[in-house]
């Protein structure tokens, strides 16, 4: 019987627990009830507008770089990410991408690609009578997103990372990095190759896990889904894609 081996990477957003948010003055509170109180023309993306930069977070995302001895840039560059989504008030996100802060590093024995500063969205709730409402108290929040390298082998070696992960943000007091709340999110991206093979298979990419267990079931059901593709004969192919988890059944489902 054929050996298939998973390669996994992750990419992990955590939401900064700074005063402010990441380029206004608004306040940064995740237990705020009322909907779009913690709103200005900076972050609602006003015509002439100008951000300012959180020092707070810029600091934050700097103390992990150096707990995991990692590359700390002397130099960094802002970048705009282009979403069309009524959760992103300006159309765009503003981000970074080829001058990351941090760059490097190691995490329970996981390699670290980078390390970086970006805006959250806001929050959709999807009513009856098909509509949705967004609450933009979120949106411009601190988040930091790292990025591991496609080193991981195993759903509980991805697990035990995200707990590691977890443990550090709220040690060096960046981060509640509460799950349940959404404070840290977890994309999955996974691919199997036989045993031996020089190149990955087609990745999948499992968005918005929030949870531990999430983490590690979304990955072994992915590794026997893939697995059965490739074994049942058909010519069946691997598809490259976005899917989700669904909590109830355990599995993971095309988006």
């Amino acid at each position: 019987m054929t050996k298939y081996i998973p390669t996994v990477g992750l990419e992990v957003h955590a939401e900064l627990k700074t005063q402010s948010k990441m380029f206004c003055d608004c306040l940064n509170n995740p237990d705020e009830e009322k909907p779009n109180v913690n709103v200005c023309p900076i972050c609602m993306g006003h015509p002439g507008t100008l951000p300012t930069l959180n020092q707070e977070a810029i600091k934050s995302v700097l103390k992990v770089g150096h707990s995991i001895n990692a590359d700390v840039a002397d130099f960094t560059e802002w970048d705009r990410k282009n979403y069309f989504y009524p959760d992103i008030p300006k159309g765009y996100q503003i981000s970074q991408y080829k001058y990351p802060l941090v760059s490097g590093g190691e995490i329970a024995g996981v390699k670290i690609t980078r390390i970086h500063l970006e805006e959250d969205t806001g929050t959709s709730q999807h009513e009856e009578g098909n509509h949705s409402l967004v609450n933009y108290n979120r949106a411009g929040v601190p988040l930091m997103e790292l990025v591991t390298e496609p080193v991981i082998h195993s759903a509980e070696q991805a697990a035990r990372f995200a707990k590691e992960l977890q443990l550090l943000l709220r040690y060096l007091n960046v981060s509640n990095a509460n799950m349940e709340k959404g404070e840290m999110r977890v994309e999955v991206n996974i691919s199997i190759a036989e045993e031996g093979a020089k190149k990955f298979g087609t990745k999948v990419e499992v968005k918005n896990l929030n949870s531990f267990k999430a983490v590690e079931k979304s990955i072994e059901y992915e590794i026997v889904r893939m697995t059965d593709v490739i074994e049942s004969g058909r010519g069946a192919e691997i598809v490259q894609e976005t899917r989700g988890f669904d909590e109830d059944t355990q599995k993971t489902f095309s988006q």
